[in-house]
């Protein structure tokens, strides 16, 4: 149709509609005359059937237009506008039957004119609607057929609402082909002209015999357990998954329902419910001074995060590399409009005389120690830089605290001390053992604890941004080894149960282990980043295995076998035993190791490690 007929048409809509009306109106009227065959004099017969007639289309024509009948947008219209049109009919055949009562005294009309009249022009009005309605959504169908075809998980009030908006808009890129649903009582029927043909088992089958190119789950109030084994059926396709969020936000930010379709996060297969922190998490934080050393990285910047929104009398962010320092302050500034008390220094934890005068300074209550080097195959290049920084970083950090009363000294540690085969783990380890060690010599005013956990993902320098970088460029993807496997669990999450297990630290020289959940497949989550990215593994992106890297393991462990465990209040936090050592040997051993990292001697360094850490179990050791 060309444009300007288009827009001609779209000028004149109501009168275009009001006379389709009067037509349609006109025609079911005279029809009915012409049924009842009506056969007395011919000029009275024609005289009462015109002059009704005209009184008929009038009082619909009246009533419609007093109503707001010309008013919607048919092409849009619900089952309440059918509604008001049937309403608005009983309202014209009721007003045409009292005025023709009152006009045609001498001359009634039959009362079989009254009946099919109203019954024919009713129904008419209605299905000429309906059919433009119809013709306009069969168009868009027609459309769709260039557009990713989509099938709907969840047919509840976010896919009707959703499926509503998409057959408002031309426009969309998305052609929704079928749904599915658990809920029995909805099997076999239809959801706004779509059909619901299965159960999320069936999705696999769907998604074969339907060719869908995009699996979007409408069901934003999902639980966790639910969400993942929804997320693992789609998996196993190789369809872009994407996800709706809840509607009750939708309608508070203002945004519309299409607009808000977002990709599936990978995060979401771990499937782990979000951390709700107790009153109790916080207490220990509130009105306190309160160091983040390392605040600039992953973890650090997110417990800068959190640790402002529960309100620290100062909040103070220490970290070598000022520009993700200055990224989080940033941040903070903009959230916080400057009701955050923070002051930002940039200086290195191996610095000793820098953190004695930056302790001295502020005097901080609570201490997280997030400053780390923490690249596995970078440490295992340079072993002296990791002990320099992540030993004598942590060193220096615990001895200001002793010395400057800080009240709870929380120490970021990670899977990879625990027997572990490179460099990064086993400084990590020697760094949990400082922390029990001066807890054992401390006077008791400061309370030591480290929190250990595995992987986050998204964390720099972790697989999962590797793995998009790699996909951006087109592949392939690397994986190490087709088994490895580790334990994963988001930044928030991880950070919410380190506040968590800091509450709860009251025994010095615990060590928190966070639950895990079950390991994950390294080259399982490649696939599904791929696969999420709407593309095929070993087909559009390949993934390549290169090969352990030194230090690597297989896989991680949480616990040391004489560490045991106990369980908390919190059912994702246990605590290991603290292990009995010579605290004198320790320290002696401590002093050697830093003469000879500092004398980078990789060969003897090796070796101090391995008598600080019996259980260092590391390639260089073994020839």
């Amino acid at each position: 149709m060309p444009k300007y007929i288009s827009k001609l048409l779209s000028r004149y809509r109501r009168l275009i509609l009001f006379l389709m009306d009067v037509a349609v109106i006109c025609g079911a009227y005279l029809f009915t005359w012409t049924l009842i065959n009506w056969k007395v004099d011919q000029v009275l017969y024609f005289s009462l059937m015109v002059s009704s007639c005209f009184l008929f289309v009038a009082c619909y024509s009246i009533i419609f237009w007093a109503t707001g009948m010309y008013d919607s947008l048919w092409r849009y219209a619900e089952i309440v506008e059918f509604f008001r049109c049937a309403a608005a009919s009983v309202v014209a055949v009721i007003t045409f039957i009292i005025i023709s009562l009152m006009i045609f005294k001498e001359r009634r009309l039959p009362y079989s004119v009254y009946a099919l009249s109203a019954t024919f022009a009713s129904s008419l009005t209605i299905y000429t609607r309906l059919t433009y309605r119809m013709y306009r959504n069969t168009k868009i169908n027609a459309m769709g057929k260039k557009r990713r075809r989509v099938l709907l998980v969840g047919a509840g009030d976010a896919a009707s609402t959703l499926l509503h908006e998409l057959n408002k808009n031309t426009s969309k890129e998305m052609n929704v082909i079928c749904a599915v649903d658990d809920d029995a009582s909805k099997q076999g029927r239809s959801i706004i002209g779509v059909e619901i043909l299965g159960t999320t088992e069936d999705i696999p089958y769907l998604v074969a015999q339907c060719q869908i190119d995009t699996i979007l789950i409408a069901i934003p109030t999902l639980d966790s357990a639910s969400r993942r084994r929804i997320l693992d059926i789609c998996s196993k396709t190789n369809c872009n998954i994407k996800t709706l969020p809840d509607i009750v936000k939708i309608i508070a930010d203002g945004k519309d329902l299409a607009s808000r379709i977002t990709d599936i996060k990978v995060e979401d297969l771990l499937g782990r419910d979000p951390v709700i922190l107790p009153d109790e998490a916080t207490k220990f934080i509130k009105d306190k001074v309160v160091f983040v050393t390392g605040g600039g990285g992953s973890i650090g910047s997110e417990l800068c995060r959190q640790v402002a929104n529960i309100g620290p009398k100062m909040l103070v962010i220490i970290d070598i590399y000022e520009n993700s320092a200055y990224a989080i302050q940033q941040e903070l500034k903009r959230k916080y409009n400057g009701n955050l008390n923070m002051e930002v220094r940039i200086a290195s934890v191996r610095d000793t005389k820098k953190m004695d005068a930056l302790f001295e300074e502020f005097r901080p209550q609570v201490v997280f120690h997030a400053a780390a080097h923490k690249h596995v195959p970078l440490m295992e290049d340079a072993p002296e830089e990791a002990v320099k920084n992540n030993v004598f970083g942590t060193y220096n950090c615990a001895l200001c605290a002793e010395k400057y009363g800080v009240e709870k000294f929380i120490l970021i540690s990670t899977d990879k001390a625990v027997n572990p085969t490179n460099v990064m783990g086993a400084t990590k380890r020697i760094c949990e053992m400082i922390v029990q060690n001066i807890a054992q010599s401390s006077d008791g005013n400061t309370t030591f604890v480290a929190v250990r956990f595995g992987n986050v993902l998204g964390s720099n320098g972790s697989v999962l941004p590797l793995f998009k970088d790699q996909l951006a460029e087109g592949g392939p993807i690397t994986v190490t080894h087709p088994d490895i496997v580790r334990y994963f669990m988001t930044i928030p999450e991880a950070v919410s149960l380190v506040l968590e297990a800091g509450a709860m630290g009251e025994k010095s020289g615990e060590i928190f282990v966070l639950d895990m959940g079950e390991p994950v497949k390294i080259v399982t989550l490649a696939e599904n980043v791929i696969k999420m990215s709407g593309l095929i593994p070993y087909q559009d992106i390949d993934i390549v295995f290169t090969g352990l890297r030194p230090g690597e393991k297989m896989y991680e462990e949480l616990l040391q076998d004489e560490e045991g465990v106990r369980k908390t209040a919190n059912s994702k936090i246990f605590i290991g035993s603290p292990l009995k050592m010579d605290a004198d040997r320790f320290f002696t051993d401590l002093l050697e190791l830093k003469a000879v990292a500092y004398e980078n001697d990789r060969d003897r360094l090796m070796r101090k490690i391995k008598v600080m850490v019996p259980t260092f179990n590391h390639e260089v050791l073994k020839n």
